[in-house]
């Protein structure tokens, strides 16, 4: 089983979106010392697979010199775990260099980008678009993967068939995300995406990816359709991560997900301390995502779709109710809308009506109602 450790050099950032809560102006920057202590606290850690993220905040504003050092430190001191890589950045201090060294480790990009100039510009900040695009021009001659992340918003999703078409015409893959609330403030609250109209949008991605196999790659609708038919989520959203993602700041303190980063009450340890499961399984931190897990064992065992669910993210769930424990994921209505809309049309493909009824004298499946959706999910599995 692969585990997901994620760095932070810094939770700095130089942009400043409208919607964000992940970045603070007065962060430190991660020291190479640091990445030293990741390398001893996983060699005796456990024996998985790793995958290391470098997120943020803006983890370019690390430095070229910190990449040079720290990738070979990560691949040669955690080599008995076959380290992959990731990166996610706005791409605003991507340069030659910078782009020379990720490359040299094949790192595959994910930056942001939530449309056509100026709707992304309305949400990120005039002046994003631009720099976003030439970062992605330097990666791109150097040979590196960049894929986006939109953010959909309470205002944006007014515009869905615009952002879908400007993705499509563009050449680029689609991967989307709500604004979601925070547990840092309440500042972002006017551009949270309700949940049944995430549900909405979620359905007409599958739509207008059914309409255009082969044109655009839409990573959500591939996850969610590929948990449905295997009955296991894909994805962090629908897994219990509690127990393979673990997220280092900084200053190297340990906490369950980015996401938690900054803040003291979430700290399950310190690389330094070189911590073990049982160390951290003492935290009040680990214990509350346990809490959850437990939770929606509880309270999601009728739900159909539990198994490919796990209720959602843990962090969704207590940011709305100040860091407690009141709920699942706030956005159940939206899975289960699209849980349903595939389930339907799975069984419409195989067996010609939702319910799987099946006539015996019927020679093949009743035309589905709407596009065929197994093309899609075979040519993903």
């Amino acid at each position: 089983m692969v585990f997901h450790v994620m760095l932070i050099p810094t939770l700095g950032c130089p942009s400043n979106c409208s919607y964000c809560w992940s970045s603070e102006e007065d962060s430190p920057v991660m020291s190479i010392e640091t990445i030293k202590e990741v390398v001893t606290w996983l060699k005796d850690f456990r024996d998985d697979q790793v995958t290391f993220t470098f997120h943020g905040g803006e983890p370019l504003l690390a430095g070229a010199d910190f990449y040079r050092e720290a990738l070979p430190l990560l691949a040669e001191g955690a080599s008995h775990l076959k380290p992959a890589f990731a990166l996610q950045t706005n791409l605003w201090k991507m340069t030659p260099e910078l782009a020379s060294i990720l490359a040299e480790y094949n790192i595959p990009i994910g930056s942001s980008l939530d449309g056509p100039k100026e709707l992304n510009d309305l949400q990120r900040g005039e002046g994003y678009y631009d720099k976003t695009m030439r970062g992605y021009e330097i990666a791109r001659d150097n040979g590196l993967d960049v894929r986006f992340i939109c953010t959909f918003t309470a205002q944006s999703v007014k515009f869905k068939e615009e952002i879908f078409n400007f993705f499509l015409e563009n050449g680029l893959t689609l991967k989307l995300h709500p604004a979601l609330p925070s547990l840092r403030d309440d500042s972002s609250n006017e551009w949270v995406l309700d949940s049944e109209e995430y549900g909405n949008l979620l359905i007409f991605l599958l739509d207008k990816y059914l309409e255009n196999m082969g044109k655009i790659e839409v990573m959500n609708i591939d996850h969610l359709c590929k948990g449905v038919f295997t009955r296991r989520g894909t994805v962090c959203t629908y897994v219990d991560c509690m127990d393979s993602t673990f997220a280092v700041g900084p200053d190297g303190s340990i906490y369950p997900c980015y996401r938690f980063v900054g803040m003291p009450e979430y700290v399950m340890g310190s690389v330094y301390d070189h911590p073990s499961m049982d160390d951290l399984s003492r935290s009040d931190a680990w214990k509350l995502m346990h809490q959850f897990k437990d939770y929606v064992d509880q309270e999601c065992r009728g739900c159909p779709y539990i198994d490919f669910c796990r209720g959602g993210c843990p962090y969704n769930a207590i940011a709305p109710n100040n860091g407690e424990l009141k709920g699942v994921d706030p956005h159940c209505t939206a899975y289960k809308m699209i849980f349903k809309e595939i389930t339907d049309r799975i069984n419409q493909d195989f067996m010609g009506s939702p319910n799987m009824a099946m006539n015996p004298f019927q020679s093949e499946p009743a035309k589905a109602a709407k596009p065929g959706i197994m093309s899609l999910i075979f040519r993903k599995m």
